[in-house]
């Protein structure tokens, strides 16, 4: 069983210490400490005793590498070094030199880049900060390597505004991001000074490619799926076809990763097979086909995935250079080990964990479903070896797939036979028709061929994705059912491997444990009750979740289906009702009322503990605070910012307590069930 090879071990101890350093968030002096202190210890007993097999040594193997793995993620995020921006703290603007690292994807509203941060107030410095600029109408955008000088102040990056939202902010704390700036064209220029980096020849290279492809007459969502198939960019896709790849469970195809580079390494492999007949041909081989996935990654960007690839696929090529029999979950656990050593805040990205589990999911699940079925009619064998794989990947990802996306596409074995067979096809092309660019000798016949495969692949997953009786969204899966869940299929595993009494009892435990979670997960949520003030720009909406049911009011209810996807699908609700919004309520004693744009005050004498001001009413809060006395005055986000700030003002001075959503978050009503 792989779990007993020292590679796994090893790698399982160095994830859990840079858990523990993520989550506890320390300095780096303690787990520098305590590495060092285990290596020493461990060094002094193998120098005594000279046995490495020994209970106490594997112990110190442990800890050693659970310290390297706490120390590891400790240094990776730059804030705990000492020359990051944030350990400047003076108070006030400062002047701010940055390098544009990555161009991230434009909405409707402003470009984003990731920038290195080289200089406060001309002292050298580190880190790294969001930068955001209005979009320009000429189109005119930052690029990799293109330093700039700003002077202003960096604000902290928003959280989630409302329950069970993505978190951009934790997003971008994976990627050493924490602050964000606000460019205004009169607070910065850009400099002529600018250093050449990996990541700015590699985006130079790609734009080239990218205007030859254009010039060629390849149609604008071709090209957009040539970008994320073969350079790993995915800013360009349409929404629509973005879609129609996630629910038809091919989303993979679009991101170069593993199943990428492996045909790669395939195609590489047959093309310089005849060196080998030469002297020292193995070897020359091996270079050349590390140095071209290496080179590809390059070009591609050198995203986490793609890195994560290439380097497995490195360890592969090298195990199959050596001729020898590899244990290939041994090679997997060697190249998870040095990529998280090395960048270990790919943990924390969900296409890391995606393609890892995929990848030993494959090799585990695979071979025993072949087992189940050998068929003697090739066609139906190369069927089944396909679907199998398919099969495999998405019982490996089936866990952390339901955490993130709530959502099973039912016909991914459709998609994934239709295209797969011929990916080696379209990535071989794909490559020609890029050497063809760069040489700026593509011919039109070959670019209007790959235009039409192209088309084609889009055309099946389109069909494939609108399949929607196939597709089951809006699963409830939280962490401890995926935990529970790949111990509960870890064990399965075991014991169709190697059948026992023991192994089926653990099973069963497990089975048992996970109903017992659902029980309580349902059992706890019927005895919850909550009443939410959202935010949500020119609308308010009130949520009231009563057991497993949710009562909606809003000025409009047809801005409220994300909001109401989110929260439900975290919740577990399984009824909602929309009801019409009213003017006051009465929460368990607390009395709110809802001063809208017609401005209509309470009664006299009516009690007002809470008010929500919606739709920015012309009011004189100062009076109105005078003669209701409220203890609490909440905006929420169909009000104008100008009267927020006004209001916000007035509250100040008479010492009211004031709530806006738009910076708070989701106000919570204080109720008991």
């Amino acid at each position: 069983m792989f779990f007993r090879q020292n590679s796994v071990k090893l790698s399982l101890f160095l994830i859990i210490g840079i858990l523990l350093g993520y989550f506890l968030d320390t300095t780096p002096a303690i787990p520098f400490r305590c590495a060092i202190f285990s290596i020493i210890l461990l060094g002094i007993i193998f120098y005594r005793t000279g046995k490495s097999h020994s209970f106490s040594f594997g112990i110190l193997v442990a800890c050693t590498t659970l310290s390297i793995g706490f120390l590891a993620v400790t240094l990776a995020q730059h804030k705990n070094h000492a020359d990051h921006y944030s350990k400047n703290k003076s108070s006030g603007p400062h002047l701010y030199h940055l390098q544009i690292k990555e161009v991230l994807k434009s909405n409707t509203f402003s470009d984003n880049y990731i920038a290195s941060v080289l200089e406060v107030d001309q002292k050298k410095s580190g880190g790294r900060i969001l930068l955001s600029s209005k979009t320009d109408s000429l189109g005119k955008k930052l690029i990799p390597d293109q330093q700039i000088v700003f002077y202003g102040s960096y604000a902290q990056i928003s959280k989630p505004l409302n329950p069970h939202q993505f978190s951009y902010k934790q997003y971008l704390n994976t990627l050493g991001v924490y602050h964000r700036i606000q460019l205004e064209p009169h607070l910065y220029e850009i400099g002529d000074n600018s250093i050449s980096t990996s990541y700015g020849w590699a985006f130079k290279i790609r734009e080239n490619i990218i205007g030859q492809l254009k010039k060629a007459k390849i149609g604008q969502e071709e090209l957009s799926i040539i970008q994320a198939l073969l350079l790993g960019q995915r800013t360009d896709i349409s929404k629509d076809t973005y879609a129609n790849y996630v629910n038809a469970g091919a989303i993979h195809i679009l991101a170069v990763s593993g199943l990428h580079i492996g045909i790669l390494l395939l195609i590489l492999q047959y093309v310089l097979a005849p060196l080998r007949r030469l002297k020292h041909g193995q070897t020359i081989q091996l270079a050349i086909i590390i140095v071209l996935l290496w080179s590809y990654a390059f070009l591609a960007g050198l995203s986490a995935s793609i890195v994560r690839a290439v380097s497995m696929f490195s360890f592969l090529a090298y195990a199959m250079f050596l001729n020898r029999p590899t244990n290939t979950f041994n090679i997997l656990a060697l190249s998870l080990f040095f990529i998280l050593l090395i960048e270990p805040m790919f943990l924390f990205q969900v296409g890391f964990q995606m393609s890892y589990t995929a990848v030993f999911a494959i090799l585990w699940i695979y071979p025993m479903l072949q087992n189940l079925w050998s068929p003697n009619n090739l066609l139906l064998k190369k069927t089944w070896q396909l679907t199998s794989v398919s099969i495999a990947a998405q019982i490996g990802v089936l866990p952390i797939a339901l955490f993130y996306f709530h959502q099973f596409p039912g016909l991914f074995f459709i998609s994934n036979l239709a295209i797969i067979p011929f990916l080696g096809i379209i990535l071989g092309l794909g490559i020609l028709v890029i050497i063809f660019a760069v040489t700026d000798n593509l011919p039109s016949s070959i670019a209007a061929i790959y235009n039409e495969m192209i088309s084609g692949m889009n055309l099946i997953v389109g069909w494939v994705g609108k399949q929607e009786s196939f597709i089951f969204r809006n699963i409830s899966f939280d962490q401890a059912q995926v935990l529970l869940g790949y111990a509960l299929l870890a064990s399965v595993l075991v014991f169709f491997s190697k059948r026992s009494p023991k192994r089926l009892f653990i099973s069963l435990a497990l089975v048992m444990c996970f109903q017992l979670y659902l029980l309580y997960a349902n059992y706890a949520g019927q005895r919850k009750e909550e009443i939410i003030v959202l935010h949500q720009a020119k609308n308010t909406v009130l949520f009231h979740r009563l057991g497993n049911k949710l009562s909606i009011s809003s000025t409009n209810n047809t801005q409220v289906a994300t909001l109401q996807e989110d929260y439900s699908t975290a919740e577990r609700i399984e009824n909602v009702n929309l009801v019409p919004l009213q003017n006051a309520y009465n929460i368990q004693g607390q009395h709110l009322y809802i001063l809208d744009s017609l401005a209509i005050y309470p009664p006299n004498g009516y009690q007002t503990d809470l008010i929500l001001i919606t739709q920015s009413p012309k009011l004189n809060l100062t009076r109105f605070i005078d003669s209701l006395k409220p203890k609490q005055i909440i905006a929420d986000g169909s009000n104008y910012r100008s009267d927020v700030l006004r209001w916000q003002r007035t509250c100040e001075q008479k010492k009211v307590p004031f709530h806006y959503t738009g910076e708070k978050g989701a106000f919570y009503f204080n109720v008991k069930y």
